[in-house]
């Protein structure tokens, strides 16, 4: 077994699940507008016949803080889209502008930023978990290759040193990424 290669891809592996994660935070509502509040929802889009992301039938703007523009690429979907958004249940009423749609991003009170912050405390929970397995998973490959003695007793010592380290790396940038979006939220 070669250590280094092994640690390389439990590191890549690690580092997908906190990506993972970051991503996870974009969807959440800070009280400004951002594209990625809309961009991940599934529209049923009739003329199509199939299921497609707003992303890819519009184009997704924010030409000022509280307003997300949201601009079909064909008309014909208009209507689709706006049912969409509102079927999405994401606490924004859709405004049809002409050929767009307009979506005006609400203030949001004390208790709604508190919500916020819990779902996104929870999405943090979740990528520690799926670093932790990812942990898991090296440790039981690391026993398995000193069992089969393909590694010494002190290569498994060393690489279960190693894990721990990447483990805890991950799991702190996760953390600095969960402080640093509720602040955001909790900002007014």
């Amino acid at each position: 077994m070669d250590t280094e290669m092994f640690l390389l891809e439990l590191d890549e592996h690690m580092q997908k699940a906190c990506e993972y994660t970051l991503h996870e935070f974009s969807t959440v509502r800070t009280g400004k507008a951002s594209p990625s509040l809309v961009e991940g929802i599934d529209i049923q889009v009739q003329a199509y016949g199939t299921s497609m992301k707003l992303k890819q039938l519009a184009l997704i703007s924010t030409p000022e803080p509280r307003l997300i523009y949201v601009k079909p690429f064909d008309p014909s979907t208009l209507r689709d889209i706006e049912r969409g958004l509102k079927e999405a249940n994401i606490g924004i009423n859709p405004a049809v502008d002409g050929n767009a749609i307009r979506l005006p991003i609400p203030e949001m009170n004390q208790e709604r930023r508190k919500e916020m912050v819990k779902r996104i405390k929870g999405m943090g929970e979740e990528g520690k978990v799926r670093i932790r397995s990812q942990r898991r998973d090296g440790m039981e490959a690391a026993k398995k290759a000193q069992k089969d003695g393909s590694i010494s007793e002190d290569d498994l010592e060393r690489m279960e040193e190693e894990i721990q380290k990447l483990t805890d790396k991950y799991t702190k940038e996760i953390d600095t990424h969960v402080v640093k979006k509720e602040a955001e939220v909790m900002t007014v």
